[in-house]
This record gives structure tokens, C-alpha cells and sequence, in this order.
């Protein structure tokens, strides 16, 4: 029991709350149905067994995976997006009756704006991203944790790409037919609970430096816990127990981001020593934090600033350009606008 919350798992609180809804029409139940679906199917891909520690972030996070079409595999019209996110307020209101999730957590649900403003301005900033690798390079190379920004800042995959690597995925010695280098392949395989976001067009090799593969070679050779995963696969990324969950990625990154663990004085006046923001499960409060997909628009911003190809980030990325300039190019108006200038004689 966690403040005075008992464990329920999604798919068990969804049932409870579709049974309590015994005064709703059947075409409602039908469409909240199909809706609470996509949010257990979340949870499956997210690594969460248990709606306890579910946050606000975790449902901002959701609804931009639902909004870019995660479960029904197309973009969301905004007033789609508006009656998912309703329900979920409705369904994460029943889930705190029944001491399911937080009180307050409902009202944390983010609602869309009618008036089409629906864009995160939460990135982490390229120079940041940098420090925090170089610190990881300095104080914990060849680490999982090191790994993991490393790979996750280097080629902007999304987590669960990063998750669903295989040793078999890797050609760190630029061996293969038609290899001018090293690289890693994201290959979907949903039939082992490694699905790519985009499925079978998600499928790509993405380069990676010698300096890179040199460090996956380095954790595969050290501290990488040599087991399987419940199929019988060689994760790149592992713990004890196997694969590592989606969930740890993202907690390495709340941990790392906050400026404090790296010894840096606070920008919100905590002493640290005191801060909750430094404990596990409160890490991802710190306003300072920041996710997987911040990593991933932060990268998307960095190749904008060095003016390379839109279509090839966009295949690295393996999103498209409007989906890459909407939802994670971060440059302000004026550094666009300095950008501009290296093309105009002014």
C-alpha cells in the first residue's frame, strides 16, 4: 500500500469502472470502451503494471502518444483528442473512488485547447544534453545508465526503440554487406513485446559513431548483465531480471536531468539534502526534469541548428517532417531568424 492507495493494475481498474457504469448508454460504453483499450494498451508499452504512481506527466506523456497515433496508428482531429482525454478525466476520477490513483490526479489531465494550441515547449536543450553525456563519459562510462542517454541523445530514438535492442541488432564493426560503418537496426517485433511505435515503418538502421559503438562494446563486455529476456532474446539493455522496462528508461532520465545530481546548485531555491524531488518515486516532480521524449525533440532541435538534411532527420527520426517542425523542433523565432541569415546577403 502506497498513501493509502491499494495496487490495482489497469486492465482490472478499467473493469471495475465499465461495470460501475451501469446508467451509461450502450454506444457510450462502446466508445469509452474502445477508448480506456488504447490506455491499457499504453500501459502495456510503457511498462506499468500498477496505476498507484501513475502523474500528471505520465498523462501528458499518454496523450501525446494517443494524439500522434498510438493504438489506432493515425493522428487524432482535436476533438477526438478532447473526448479521450475526457474520458480518461471521467475514468481516473472513478480510479481515485476506489483508492486507485491520487485524488487530485483527474484535474491533471491535460484537455486540448479549441483553439489549436496543442504543442509541449518542454525539450532539453542541446548544450544540456551534451554536459549531462560528458558528465556520464567522465564519472559512469560504459554504464547501463551511461548507454542509455548516450543512445537515446545520439540517434533520437524513441525509449522503446532503445528498449527493443537485440546484441543481434548491432554491427559495431561496420561488418555487414554494404556497411561503410557501425550501426544499430530497430526491428518490430510485437509478437515479443518489442514493438516498434510505427511497426513495420519504423524499421531502419541507424549509424552510429566509432566512439559510440565503442561504448556499447565496452557495457556489452562490462557491466551488462549477460541474461535473456522471457522469449529467449539477448537485450542490449538489461538488469537482472532481463530486458529493462520502458519505465526505468524514462526514470534514468528524470534522474539525470535534474541539476542536482550532478552537483549543480538548484534553480528552484531546494536544499537537496531535504528536497522530495530527489527521492525515486518523486524525481519526476522537479520541474528541472526531463523525459525520453524531451531528449528526442532536444536532438530533433540540434540538427535543425546545424542546417542538415530535413529528409534524411526525418528518416533517422523516422517521423515525418510536419510531425518533426510541430511536436519537437524547439528553436525560438530568433534563432530561426539568425539561421535565415547565413542565406541572405544582408
Amino acid at each position: 500500500m502506497s498513501n493509502g492507495l491499494e495496487p490495482i493494475t489497469p486492465q482490472e481498474a478499467v473493469r471495475l469502472y465499465l461495470e460501475a457504469r451501469d446508467d451509461a448508454a450502450e454506444n457510450t460504453l462502446e466508445a469509452q470502451d474502445y477508448r480506456l483499450r488504447a490506455f491499457v494498451a499504453w500501459c502495456d508499452e510503457e511498462g506499468i503494471v500498477n496505476l498507484n504512481n501513475l502523474s500528471g506527466r505520465d498523462m501528458y506523456a499518454y496523450r501525446v502518444w494517443r494524439r500522434e497515433g498510438g493504438y489506432s496508428g493515425k493522428e487524432l482531429e482535436l476533438v477526438t483528442l478532447r473526448g479521450e482525454m475526457a474520458t480518461m478525466r471521467a475514468f481516473l476520477r472513478f480510479c481515485a473512488e476506489v483508492d486507485g490513483v491520487r485524488e487530485d490526479l483527474y484535474d491533471q489531465v491535460p484537455l486540448p485547447r479549441t483553439d489549436g494550441v496543442d504543442v509541449s515547449e518542454s525539450t532539453l536543450v542541446p548544450d544540456r544534453a551534451v554536459e549531462i553525456v560528458d558528465w556520464l563519459e567522465r564519472y559512469e562510462y560504459g554504464s547501463r545508465r551511461h548507454v542509455t542517454v548516450l543512445m537515446l541523445w545520439h540517434t533520437g530514438c524513441r525509449v522503446g526503440e532503445l528498449r527493443g535492442l537485440d546484441l543481434g541488432d548491432l554491427d559495431l564493426e561496420g561488418e555487414r554487406p554494404r556497411a561503410d560503418g557501425p550501426a544499430v537496426h530497430f526491428v518490430h517485433r510485437p509478437e515479443t513485446d518489442t514493438p516498434l511505435k510505427n511497426k513495420e515503418k519504423g524499421e531502419r538502421w541507424n549509424a552510429i559513431s566509432a566512439h559510440v559503438a565503442q561504448t556499447l562494446q565496452d557495457y556489452i563486455d562490462g557491466p551488462r548483465e549477460a541474461v535473456t529476456d522471457d522469449h529467449g532474446r539477448r537485450p542490449l539493455l538489461t538488469t537482472k531480471h532481463g530486458r529493462v522496462t520502458v519505465s526505468a528508461c524514462r526514470d534514468t532520465l528524470y534522474r539525470v536531468t535534474r541539476p542536482c545530481w550532478r552537483n549543480e546548485s538548484c534553480p528552484h531555491d531546494r536544499d537537496p539534502e531535504s528536497c522530495d524531488w530527489t527521492l525515486y518515486s518523486k524525481m519526476s516532480k522537479c520541474p528541472s526534469a526531463r523525459s525520453p521524449h524531451d531528449v528526442r525533440s532536444g536532438r530533433v532541435t540540434a540538427h535543425r541548428l546545424s542546417d542538415e538534411d530535413r529528409s534524411l532527420v526525418s528518416e533517422r527520426m523516422n517521423a515525418s517532417e510536419e510531425i518533426l517542425d510541430k511536436h519537437y523542433d524547439r528553436r525560438s523565432e530568433r534563432q530561426k531568424a539568425e539561421q535565415r541569415r547565413r542565406f541572405f546577403e544582408l
